[in-house]
């Protein structure tokens, strides 16, 4: 496998002054649609996990940190949806947004680039961590936070409360050998549940919780593997029975898939979780069900989705950040090999 670089440029060209505006037509950016939480938590994500980051990458997490904090409401919950006009279209929650804001939180606390957003982050994370979300989403997304944070403080008690809330929440596989999975179908991002369930079981030190992730992420990447190539589930989700491949594939799926992957490979020593890793990688350069690239060299963007024959020209926030996700993986995989 090629490391190709985690590409910034698009990602610097979507945000402005105030955040990460969510989509794009083609390459350029569509103001009406304004912002939300869900793309810059998750942007704030991968520019924390920047090893040697550039000056603009520094100045992005300041930007994103601020967006999130001036989404948090005084109780934790966060809003999700912000205008090009500067004002909040909806009220505070806990659905995604939230988790996700938790996940932004976590990770700059515990990579942020310099000491201020560190502890700032730490602040805004334990504030969100008090609540808690009915939706399993919602709390894998924080648990990943929560996780992130307990790789700086091993003891941190909002953290592992987090963790405990998310694994009861998402639940037990299911007793079906066909189908193991929590939930009667297949959604969006659906390793992150596994990734969660993982990371519980591993900080937490419950070996059958434990057990219980990594076989719902061992029977996903099967279920979403064909022809030795990533053929994940389309944007409406998929139940057994449903015609497979599916279409529109979304690059939100392949990097919940790394992510799984790369935390399965730290908590068990196997390396062997790694090539689900590679196929990411090699999904958004052109092996995949249509045989096209996700990946915009060009521009530095990501492709808003894949059809069976072409992709999406859109290139919105929250695909091109899956790609700069998942290429981050694909580079520290060959880097210890080099």
């Amino acid at each position: 496998m090629t490391c190709v670089p985690a590409p910034f440029g698009h990602l610097l060209r979507l945000t402005d002054e105030v955040g990460l505006l969510e989509h794009a037509r083609g390459i350029v950016p569509r103001l009406q649609h304004g912002y939300c939480v869900d793309d810059v938590a998750r942007g704030l994500v991968v520019v924390c996990r920047e090893p040697s980051p550039a000056l603009e990458l520094i100045a992005l997490a300041g930007r994103y940190l601020d967006f999130l904090g001036r989404a948090q409401a005084p109780d934790g919950r966060l809003r999700n949806r912000l205008g090009y006009d500067r004002r909040w279209r909806d009220e505070p929650g806990t659905e995604d947004c939230w988790g996700r804001a938790l996940w932004g939180f976590g990770t700059a606390a515990a990579r942020g680039l310099d000491a201020g957003i560190r502890a700032e982050a730490r602040t805004r994370f334990e504030r969100s961590a008090q609540a808690r979300s009915p939706w399993p989403h919602a709390m894998a997304f924080a648990a990943l936070g929560a996780a992130e944070i307990l790789e700086a403080w091993p003891d941190h008690p909002g953290a592992l409360g987090l963790l405990a809330s998310a694994a009861a929440v998402i639940g037990e596989p299911s007793a079906n050998a066909a189908w193991p999975w929590p939930f009667p179908r297949l959604s969006y991002a659906n390793a992150a549940l596994a990734e969660a369930v993982i990371a519980a079981g591993s900080r937490l030190g419950e070996d059958p919780v434990l057990r219980h992730g990594l076989r719902m992420l061992e029977w996903l990447l099967e279920c979403e593997t064909r022809d030795g190539h990533l053929s994940v589930v389309p944007v409406g989700g998929w139940s057994p029975g449903e015609e497979r491949p599916g279409f529109d594939q979304q690059p939100i799926e392949v990097a919940a898939i790394a992510d799984a992957c790369v935390r399965a490979a730290s908590v068990t020593g196997d390396p062997a979780w790694l090539s689900g890793v590679e196929m990411c990688v090699a999904w958004f350069l052109g092996d995949n069900d249509a045989k096209i690239p996700l990946l915009d060299e060009q521009s530095g963007g990501g492709c808003d989705g894949l059809g069976p024959s072409s992709r999406n020209r859109n290139q919105g926030a929250e695909s091109t950040l899956a790609m700069i996700s998942v290429m981050q993986h694909g580079c520290r995989l060959i880097a210890p090999r080099q």
